[in-house]
């Protein structure tokens, strides 16, 4: 189920959403080009479960430690989160850092599961 967002969340969101790219996972699933797929979802979010080929880099940490983990600043990067919204923050805060190439995936990862698309489940 999806949380309840405060309305001032939102708004920034809604700022933000007209300035970044987002991609909708058909048109993901539709990609020619090269493109590396970052998890923003807390650790905890992770753990449970998430996409195959993901990489795991937080929000709280994306800023402090993406030119380490993506050094090219025109490589394609997709972002998800639960639902669309901190990864949206996040291709933000990367085109502000210089990053040419980023989109959040629309829907995000509750979307991904409701497609029944790949995943890599929890550690049992």
């Amino acid at each position: 189920m999806a949380p309840q967002h405060a309305p001032a969340f939102l708004a920034l969101v809604a700022q933000v959403k007209r300035h970044i790219n987002e991609i909708t996972i058909p048109q993901l699933q539709q990609f020619t080009q090269p493109y590396i797929l970052l998890d923003v979802r807390e650790d905890h979010e992770w753990q449970r479960g998430h996409i195959a080929n993901a990489v795991h880099l937080g929000k709280g940490i994306i800023e402090r430690d993406i030119e380490q983990q993506v050094p090219d600043k025109n490589q394609t990067i997709v972002l998800y989160c639960g639902g669309g919204y901190r990864s949206a923050l996040a291709a933000d805060s990367l085109q502000k850092m210089g990053y040419s190439q980023v989109y959040s995936l629309d829907g995000g990862y509750r979307d991904w599961c409701q497609r029944e698309l790949p995943l890599i489940a929890a550690a049992e």
